[in-house]
């Protein structure tokens, strides 16, 4: 069947890894502690502190615990949606102060504009909140690439490693799996999706393979025409 979307990860697909655990990741762990201080009676704050007590079993905990929790889950890198949330009420504090640009590599921004230009539906699914996704697209160096998108998905559907998640996104897209393309840089996320019935193309950007999947260095590589 032909490919009519194309849904992509971010995290070493589109962005640099090193943008999200240099740059993201950092400036979350050094201002989200006064932040969640600040704002902790907001109602879109005090929800996510009520879920992060809850995922973590500490029901009673105080607001500088549940920071602390935080700080613990973005050491380990923890897939928690109200951390990802959490993470991105304080980025989107950064990037409209300025502090910080969305990184998105040259190749992408093309490929992306090129097909976008030539009907194809795009797509994001990243274990980023939405709202981080939308702000690295949003405020990338380049500009607002957030025109290009028809729509955004995070750890809401499922996680990025099981095959039910694909599906989801699938039927949320209206479309049969079989006309999305997935990109990812990890063969778990692209095996979960091809189970699913998507196809796949994997993006080793410092060489290598993905196995099982068809595997380029850059989007220039992918012809979505062929796949």
């Amino acid at each position: 069947m032909p490919i009519k979307a194309i849904l992509t990860d971010i995290e070493g697909t589109t962005s640099a890894v090193s943008f999200v655990f240099d740059v993201l990741f950092p400036y979350a762990r050094e201002h989200l502690p006064a932040f969640i201080r600040a704002q902790a009676d907001k109602p879109a704050v005090a929800a996510q502190l009520e879920a992060v007590r809850q995922e973590s079993g500490e029901t009673d905990a105080d607001v500088d615990r549940v920071v602390q929790i935080l700080l613990d889950w973005i050491a380990i890198d923890r897939k928690a949606t109200s951390l990802k949330a959490l993470q991105g009420m304080v980025w989107a504090e950064g990037y409209r102060a300025g502090e910080l640009k969305g990184h998105v590599y040259p190749d992408a921004v093309q490929a992306l504009r090129q097909w976008h230009a030539e009907g194809y539906r795009l797509y994001v699914y990243s274990s980023g909140s939405v709202q981080a996704q939308k702000l690295i697209f949003g405020c990338a160096e380049v500009g607002d690439l957030t025109p290009l998108f028809s729509g955004y998905f995070d750890t809401g559907s499922g996680h990025k490693r099981e095959t039910a998640s694909y599906a989801r996104i699938a039927e949320s897209i209206g479309l049969p799996a079989a006309q999305v393309l997935f990109l990812s840089d990890v063969v778990e996320e692209l095996d979960a999706a091809r189970a699913a019935g998507m196809q796949t193309c994997g993006l080793a950007r410092n060489g290598g393979e993905l196995p099982g999947h068809k595997t380029v260095a850059s989007f220039s590589a992918i012809d979505p025409s062929a796949d």
